[in-house]
């Protein structure tokens, strides 16, 4: 009896596993998120609403890219409805059942599992060209300098992991239908389920008896089932968190018009201090507030939403592909402003990890040891990335703040553009004309 039930206890242990790792590293991933300034994005629900259903549901930024979109979609509805019977799988798995809601769904059931393989012939067939466009075809922005390494490894992994996960579903079924043929009257296993795809699987099946097709049939059901686990897991490390962040994150996207850009409300309040003829500049309170620092230097200056866009990047480079600095040789990549935006907040809560829950000054930050001068100064602000993007990421809200911390906190903004303010501050105009030479032109007409 023991014996019988080391299968579920071991099913138990692995499932608690999972689960357990998975939601540690979504609580880590909240805890970076969180050390970001707070930000309300509640206002203008039923259009939040809206685009999180059309874009992160519907998929409809994706495909404005046709051939990449229709794959993309054909994968992510395969993710989706494949994963319904891991239901199923889960449930056999604790309680030692084979296809347990086969007596209530009839021939519906059917439907299903036929569905289920035709998906994951179609998912196949995608990967596999996806795999084909990035290392044959070798389509350029997928090999651009920030793809190196690790982001090269991980894009080609998550297809190899859709390919055996896929593959092994099927293996699994083909096994269970020659079973189902050539031995009707075998314990555990009944007749249920349609396999218009894994039926072609049957002539490997030939002549192979009883107990060499169930070890086939469990080892797959075992791999396929532990290839999901170590998938939920692996996503924290991978850019394919997209995959959960997406929804939150076209949520929360910016609803203003694109190129309007927010005020820093300090220097709205120096303005209004300035065109105020009754106040008093010298005034001071006890109780004054210091002034925040300004713009962005490091992860922890930026604000949670433009976190969260750094862990939902999907790194598919349509931003960079669209981009008029880059396609012009410049340094500037809208990815690789994301990935290192990313990678700094991993270094960051890495820290924290390592030091029991406080940072510990290391003498990085992200401006300058992650993204440099010359890539921020690079981008001309046209909203091109932003536009591109598949789920509404911004990576323009970023260079800007970063940006304004050059301009505001080391006055480190390019000479052009010092000198345009110190014309501004002097002569009320960007020229390097006093403001009673304003009129000369006028003199010679």
């Amino acid at each position: 009896m023991l014996l019988e039930l080391l299968p579920n206890v071991l099913f138990v242990l692995l499932l608690g596993v999972a689960i357990g790792l998975f939601a540690r590293n979504v609580k880590k991933i909240n805890r970076n998120i969180q050390l970001g300034r707070e930000i309300n994005r509640s206002d203008r629900s039923n259009e939040r609403w809206g685009n999180m259903a059309r874009i992160a549901l519907g998929q409809s930024k994706m495909v404005k890219r046709p051939l990449a979109g229709i794959l993309h979609i054909v994968v992510y509805i395969g993710f989706i409805l494949i994963n319904i019977e891991l239901l199923e799988i889960v449930v056999d798995g604790i309680f030692g059942t084979h296809r347990i809601f086969a007596p209530y769904l009839g021939s519906f059931y059917n439907i299903l599992i036929g569905s289920f393989e035709i998906l994951a012939a179609l998912v196949l067939i995608a990967v596999i060209i996806f795999w084909c466009r990035r290392n044959v075809i070798r389509i350029q922005r997928f090999w651009k300098d920030e793809m190196k390494g690790w982001p090269k490894l991980d894009a080609d992994l998550i297809l190899y992991f859709e390919v055996v996960l896929m593959g092994l579903f099927l293996t699994m079924n083909g096994a269970d239908l020659a079973i189902q043929s050539n031995f009707p009257d075998a314990p555990h296993y009944m007749q249920a389920g349609a396999f218009p795809v894994s039926k072609f699987l049957m002539p490997l099946f030939e002549g192979v008896d009883l107990s060499s097709l169930i070890l086939i049939e469990r080892s797959a059901w075992w791999m396929h089932i532990i290839g999901i686990f170590i998938f939920l897991n692996y996503l924290y490390y991978s850019k394919h968190l997209h995959i959960l962040l997406a929804f939150p994150n076209t949520y929360f996207a910016n609803l203003n018009p694109k190129g309007q850009f927010g005020n820093n409300p300090n220097v709205t309040a120096e303005v209004q201090l300035m065109m105020d003829p009754n106040a008093d500049p010298y005034a001071a309170t006890d109780d004054a507030e210091e002034v925040e620092k300004f713009g962005t230097s490091d992860v922890m200056d930026l604000n949670r939403i433009q976190l969260l866009n750094a862990y939902t990047c999907t790194e598919c480079g349509r931003c960079t592909s669209e981009c008029p600095a880059n396609q012009t040789g410049k340094k500037l990549s809208p990815r690789k402003i994301m990935m290192d935006t990313r990678d700094r907040l991993t270094e960051v809560g890495d820290n924290i990890d390592k030091n029991k829950g406080t940072f510990v000054a290391d003498g990085k930050q992200l401006l300058g040891d992650y993204i440099s001068h010359e890539e921020l100064w690079a981008c001309t602000s046209c909203n091109a990335c932003v536009e591109a993007c598949p789920v509404n990421i911004d990576p323009l809200s970023i260079i800007m703040d970063m940006r304004q911390y050059l301009v505001m906190e080391e006055s480190a903004g390019p000479s052009d553009l010092n000198n345009m303010m110190s014309n501004i501050e002097n002569n009320g105009a960007p020229w390097p004309f006093n403001q009673q030479d304003r009129a000369n032109w006028a003199q010679e007409l």
